[in-house]
């Protein structure tokens, strides 16, 4: 268009005609706010949630008070070559998966499981992960080299004294959690346990994705120097997990405010009997 006013001293009128342009489009400047500040935002968001996808980065931006639609921020997030990128899976087993129903209250059932990581000079240690799973809330990962079925009890003893006892607890029929030290704490607390079928992961989901989270987000993301140090890393990540990360599953919503909604329900339904 420029080109052609000025070098063949075209009107603008017969310019636009001739590259099929409405003049008015070429006259009206655009009164769109530039994207500068939110793709700043965003490029910040996604370096400190590399793991994060951009659903859960448009969560975070309207909580923060951007408004903007997931079509606008899907474009600038593909514009900005922020995909996460895949990691390889390992094989699971196949078979049936019996779904499981959904509690309908907190510490109607609690999901455990165990999962495995390496100091930088190659020494094991274990995660024992325990998960509510109606609101999802991490309510304990405990780091060590060995983890006892003693220890698990004292574990959960300690979860109890601050949230009381669950109804029901889901795990593996793993050696810790068959012990005679496991099969009595189940007796004297009057818990009742069910154990999943072996090789079926998936019976109990709930803790399963929460690993998933914890070893994308946080064991893959850093070199543990010590137990002292995994510690810390793990219990700010689940500090993190708990307080500020959204779940697409809990409409958005951190596993704590999940719990905090559910109580206040629960107390209003009371005031309304």
């Amino acid at each position: 268009m420029d080109w052609a006013m000025k070098e063949k001293s075209y009107s603008q009128r017969r310019a636009c005609a001739l590259a099929g342009i409405d003049p008015r489009v070429y006259r009206r400047p655009s009164v769109r706010p530039g994207d500068g500040e939110l793709r700043r935002r965003l490029l910040e968001l996604s370096s400190e949630r590399r793991r994060f996808g951009y659903r859960r980065l448009h969560i975070l931006l309207k909580r923060e008070g951007w408004n903007l639609n997931w079509k606008k921020l899907y474009r600038i997030y593909r514009e900005e070559g922020l995909t996460v990128r895949k990691r390889g899976g390992r094989k699971r087993a196949l078979g049936t998966r019996a779904p499981m129903a959904l509690p309908q209250g907190p510490n109607q059932r609690w999901s455990l499981d165990f999962v495995s990581d390496s100091l930088v000079d190659g020494r094991r240690f274990r995660i024992l992960c325990v998960i509510d799973d109606f609101s999802r809330e991490c309510l304990a990962t405990v780091v060590d080299t060995s983890l006892s079925g003693i220890r698990v009890a004292r574990e959960l003893d300690r979860i109890a004294e601050r949230r009381g006892y669950p109804c029901v607890v889901v795990s593996d029929n793993g050696t810790e959690l068959t012990s005679n030290a496991m099969l009595g704490w189940q007796e004297e607390r009057h818990v009742e346990w069910h154990y999943i079928a072996p090789g079926k992961p998936m019976q109990n989901g709930f803790v399963e994705s929460f690993n998933g989270r914890l070893r994308d987000e946080c064991l893959n993301e850093h070199l543990f120097a010590n137990l002292r140090h995994a510690r810390h890393l793990i219990g700010a990540w689940r500090d993190d997990y708990n307080h500020h990360r959204p779940h697409t599953s809990l409409d958005g919503l951190t596993p704590w405010e999940y719990h905090n909604r559910s109580k206040k329900d629960q107390n209003l339904n009371r005031a309304n009997l």
